[in-house]
């Protein structure tokens, strides 16, 4: 019986005895205290209500594995240690970077989808093989600099959250990225031809298929073995980002860098459904502001850091973020600029399009009509 009738009843059956009064006076009377006990009670739900959305909650947050660097530790994770200050909302955050919690960042979204916690800092790479169209975001060659990538982000967020939302239940708060994916190798180099017979480190099957197409071995690793897998000869090359390299000491074990962008790494903040249908409108627009505010941060931070670390690993200056190496930093080569261009629409475009398109029908027409229009490729 709902709360209010159940009341009532009880409050009239104390009087049931007594026959229902007939003159005016008597029913105005008790009408009067009639609604007197609806006030209050109605009072008294109200203010439980009001305490009940003010009560303190926590949510679980995945973040960056510790060793990529100075994203995850400048930016990120202050942002999760202050979350109820940052949100402006009654909502702590108990942040782990995945590194520590033994979760494969491949296992994102199943994690996030099975409800073990409320918001994971997303690899978009490395959870494609889980959701293709992630990939859409970062094909090899489509974002080689930060204006590009820029509209790359803004014309394909809403259709990835879209689909993220129906097929495993997460919404996507924002994306920002790591920065140009550039070669480090343990070997002499001067062009992407030398990648010939060489084995080289990737993270996704669409930059495997490029490192194929100019005669390379690629070698999937995750970003914690590569360290010791260029000094085992595991791998000649590998490919990240020259602030991540930096920080996991990678020119200990190479020699030369080659800054042509592959990818931009684009890494996204992700919340089960679940967690974001408990917030109010007004909890749901503030902590969407604050992920902007952190996501368009993280933009221009990537970028201060991209152009520190390459100094930094080649022993230059300014250098004010990272460790002097002395890798040499070879020029990138105009003819290489053009093969990586191409390779969008001949390589990147229809590899990931055959994948994406059979478990997301028209996920490739989807991209031509956004990204593809945004940055001329059809």
């Amino acid at each position: 019986m709902p709360f209010f009738s159940a009341v009532a009843t009880c409050h009239l059956s104390r009087g049931s005895s007594i026959p229902f009064p007939t003159r005016n006076r008597k029913r105005s009377s008790h009408m009067f205290r009639l609604t007197k006990t609806f006030a209050a009670l109605a009072l008294a739900v109200g203010l439980t209500t009001v305490a009940s959305a003010q009560e303190r909650i926590t949510f679980k947050v995945v973040g960056q594995p510790a060793a990529t660097g100075l994203i995850q530790k400048n930016k990120e994770k202050p942002f999760f240690d202050n979350f109820a200050k940052n949100t402006g909302l009654p909502i702590d955050a108990e942040y782990k970077s995945i590194d520590t919690l033994g979760i494969k960042d491949t296992e994102q979204l199943r994690v996030l989808k099975a409800g073990l916690f409320d918001i994971v800092s997303l690899r978009v790479s490395q959870n494609s093989r889980d959701e293709p169209t992630l990939l859409g975001m970062d094909l090899v060659g489509a974002s080689p600099d930060y204006p590009t990538a820029r509209k790359v982000y803004d014309a394909y967020l809403e259709t990835l959250d879209t689909r993220l939302q129906k097929s495993f239940q997460v919404k996507l708060l924002g994306v920002w990225p790591f920065g140009p994916q550039i070669l480090f190798c343990k070997k002499p180099i001067t062009k992407l031809g030398d990648l010939a017979g060489m084995k080289v480190r990737v993270y996704d099957q669409n930059l495997s298929k490029f490192i194929e197409s100019v005669g390379g071995t690629p070698v999937p690793l995750s970003f914690t073995e590569v360290h010791q897998s260029l000094s085992l000869g595991v791998v000649d090359c590998a490919i990240s980002g020259p602030s991540s390299a930096n920080s996991s000491n990678w020119p200990e074990v190479t020699t030369h860098q080659y800054p042509i962008g592959f990818q931009m790494a684009l890494n996204g903040y992700a919340i089960s459904l679940k967690s974001w249908n408990k917030l109010t409108p007004d909890q749901k627009t503030k902590m969407q502001a604050a992920f902007k505010t952190l996501t368009d941060d993280i933009w221009t931070y990537s970028q201060e850091l991209t152009q520190d670390a390459l100094n930094c690993n080649a022993g230059k200056d300014p250098c004010t973020t990272g460790k002097k190496f002395n890798l040499v930093n070879v020029p990138v080569k105009p003819e290489d600029l053009t093969t990586l261009r191409k390779a969008v629409s001949t390589v990147s475009l229809p590899t990931w399009a055959e994948i994406c398109n059979k478990s997301n029908p028209g996920c490739s027409d989807a991209w031509k009509k956004t990204v593809g229009k945004a940055i001329g490729v059809q």
